[in-house]
């Protein structure tokens, strides 16, 4: 199961979770040790894939005064740290936090620290606008260091590109597919040059890179829905037309079929994050050098990347501020791009030796040069507490579309009142 199929599970498996136990917290100085301090002590969280593990190797090297323990959590991350949380115990100095959840975070502003009041207000210039504002509450505090981001582009095969007639050289490519429209054109081309060949995976992953793509999701700044604006029917009428265009694998990513269509051909698109390439180059090791890589069609989205926070309980936060920016300085992230491709949000790390070799997977292509002018380009989107709650019904409603057939405008109907009800429940207006 690759990454971007974790994501989307995840928003909808823990899309009503309570934050009950979280908010009874409060503001209690005395969680898991208290505030401020000078311990020499300290507890870093994380999840597998996270942080570069030859960084964190370095941070005892670098900060030999203090003994810092790095905890690999397992399962479920996000409901580790709610419920270590509402205990008020063994809450750790350092945490990691996902994007996907930062919004549920950003609510409980009050269990974290401001990392502007400990130094990042100089630093955030280095880092894209975008990323750190996810983890910036009303009032202008910053609880969360950006990590990684997640820019997505077109991974393509070009052999397959090439018996349909269509363009093979990426930048060719993405001036004549640099809307969704000229892509699905682009696909009922190769649907009937290349029999058995398909442009999209599946029907959500359309609409998914169609709501990224834009300044507005599902919630509003107000906590008012906006579910039922133009901005999401068009996202989900985008979807649809590519079912009705017969251009629609119906595959879910990361599935055996979905890995199948990849080395086979019949498969031969694919909208996804950076860090997709590694998905492909594991699913599809025997394709090597045929793919490459161009901008997304309707412009540059986000999809991933995570953020480090200092709990209000960290035991010495001056010093987990100091460890938090080294880990996450521009040359430690050109460190964790070549370890593990955890894609940096420094655009200086993009000049960087470490993300401008050439890769013999996608033909020898220098693929920085696509992911990091979108990288700086993606919107700013707000992502309210509840903005996955609300949006489950819909990719709901669009696999019912796809698997069973159902009529999109009634479908559609239903996603809007399912969130609207859920929405409701939830206090969104």
């Amino acid at each position: 199961m690759n990454r971007r199929r974790l994501l989307q599970l995840g928003a909808l498996g823990l899309a009503g979770t309570a934050l009950g136990g979280l908010a009874a917290c409060g503001d209690d100085d005395a969680a898991g040790g208290g505030t401020g301090g000078d311990s020499k002590e300290l507890t870093l969280w994380y999840w597998s894939g996270g942080l570069s593990k030859k960084v964190l190797d370095g941070v005892a090297t670098r900060f030999p005064d203090v003994k810092v323990t790095m905890s690999e959590i397992g399962g479920t991350f996000k409901e580790k740290l709610l419920t270590t949380m509402s205990g008020r115990s063994g809450i750790p100095d350092i945490t990691g936090v996902k994007g996907e959840d930062i919004s549920t975070f950003l609510a409980q502003q009050e269990q974290f620290l401001d990392l502007n009041e400990l130094g990042f207000d100089t630093l955030k210039s280095q880092y894209v606008e975008w990323k750190w504002r996810q983890a910036t509450t009303k009032d202008g505090k910053v609880i969360g260091f950006p990590i990684d981001i997640g820019p997505t582009a077109l991974y393509y095969r070009a052999d397959v590109y090439e018996k349909a007639g269509l363009p093979t050289d990426p930048d060719k490519v993405a001036a004549a597919m640099p809307t969704w429209d000229a892509f699905f054109d682009a696909g009922v081309e190769l649907k009937g040059k290349v029999p058995g060949a398909f442009m999209v995976v599946e029907t959500t992953a359309v609409f998914d890179m169609a709501i990224g793509q834009g300044a507005k999701r599902f919630v509003d700044e107000n906590n008012k829905f906006i579910g039922d604006q133009d901005h999401v029917r068009a996202a989900w009428d985008l979807a649809v037309k590519s079912l009705e265009l017969g251009i629609n694998a119906k595959t879910p990513g990361g599935s055996q079929d979905f890995n199948a269509a990849l080395t086979k051909g019949t498969l031969p698109s694919v909208i996804g994050a950076a860090w997709m390439a590694l998905d492909i180059r594991s699913a599809a090791e025997s394709t090597s050098g045929k793919w490459r890589v161009a901008a997304t069609p309707g412009g540059p989205g986000n999809y991933g990347g995570s953020f480090l926070t200092i709990p209000k309980a960290s035991r010495n936060p001056t010093k987990s501020f100091e460890i938090i920016s080294w880990i996450l300085s521009p040359d430690n992230q050109a460190q964790g791009f070549t370890d593990a491709a955890i894609f940096p949000a420094s655009p200086a790390t993009y000049a960087m030796p470490a993300l401008n070799q050439p890769d013999p997977f996608f033909g020898d292509q220098v693929t920085i040069k696509v992911f990091g002018p979108a990288a700086e380009k993606v919107p700013v989107a707000y992502e309210g507490p509840n903005d996955a709650a609300v949006k489950a019904p819909f990719y709901t409603q669009l696999s019912n579309v796809e698997a069973k057939g159902k009529n999109s405008d009634e479908a559609w109907n239903d996603a809007v009142s399912e969130a609207k009800k859920i929405g409701e429940r939830l206090g969104v207006s």
